[in-house]
């Protein structure tokens, strides 16, 4: 009688040890699965949260550096554009002075009689000088349309770096929300991952005792049902 309830209960105590010794195994194995996981994920967690504001960082200065631009451009556009309108008066202003020139040279020839001598102050039509340039009013042609070149060039620089701004600042938030979604999956996924840790250490705590009263058992049961 003894003998065969020193059987059963040998044979109990070695299923129960051998359970909780596998049970023991593979939670401290989800364990340490777990926290690689959550460990992986807070990693991930910080690199997409310094990329979030490495692009914040650039945006802003990219942003500061578009406004400067553009005002630079705005400036250059309306100076070059009073520019043309100042040129544009002066070369009126010329044209109405060569014009009296001319008509003042033509009452003073038409004054003149054959045996007088031609004054030499008009004799010919005033159209000013400028040493290997031609007249001054081909001169102002050429400063109105550099003027007009430089309005024309900055506006089409302008309109390119806006379009070139928006397409960068459409990517960076693009690739910013992209990033802000992957995170706040990563976070969930860390909460999850805490939440499951806690409970497989909870277990294992218990299940460890379990075995740790069945190695204790089994240490009682050898001298009357072992050795």
């Amino acid at each position: 009688e003894h003998k065969g309830w020193c059987d059963t209960e040998v044979t109990t105590n070695k299923q129960t040890r051998d359970q909780k010794t596998d049970a023991v195994e593979e939670l401290t194995a989800t364990k340490e699965d777990l926290s690689a996981l959550i460990a992986q994920l807070s990693q991930d967690i910080d690199d997409l949260s310094a990329g979030v504001r490495d692009l914040d960082a650039a945006m802003a200065e990219a942003a500061a550096e578009r406004s400067a631009s553009k005002e630079k451009n705005l400036q250059t556009i309306e100076d070059a554009k009073a520019a043309q309108v100042a040129v544009q008066q002066a070369t009126a202003i010329l044209k109405d002075f060569y014009a009296k020139s001319a008509e003042a040279t033509a009452l003073a020839q038409t004054a003149q009689s054959p045996a007088e001598d031609a004054p030499e102050t008009f004799d010919k039509p005033y159209k000013g000088l400028l040493p290997e340039s031609g007249s001054v009013l081909s001169f102002l042609e050429v400063i109105l349309t550099d003027f007009a070149r430089l309005e024309s060039d900055t506006s089409t620089a302008e309109a390119a770096e806006q379009d070139e701004y928006e397409k960068y600042m459409f990517e960076s938030k693009k690739d910013k929300a992209l990033k802000l979604n992957e995170k706040g999956h990563k976070e969930a996924k860390r909460s999850d991952s805490e939440a499951a840790l806690a409970s497989t250490e909870e277990e294992l705590k218990l299940t460890q005792a379990q075995l740790d009263k069945a190695i204790e058992y089994y240490e009682k049961l050898k001298p009357t049902c072992v050795d």
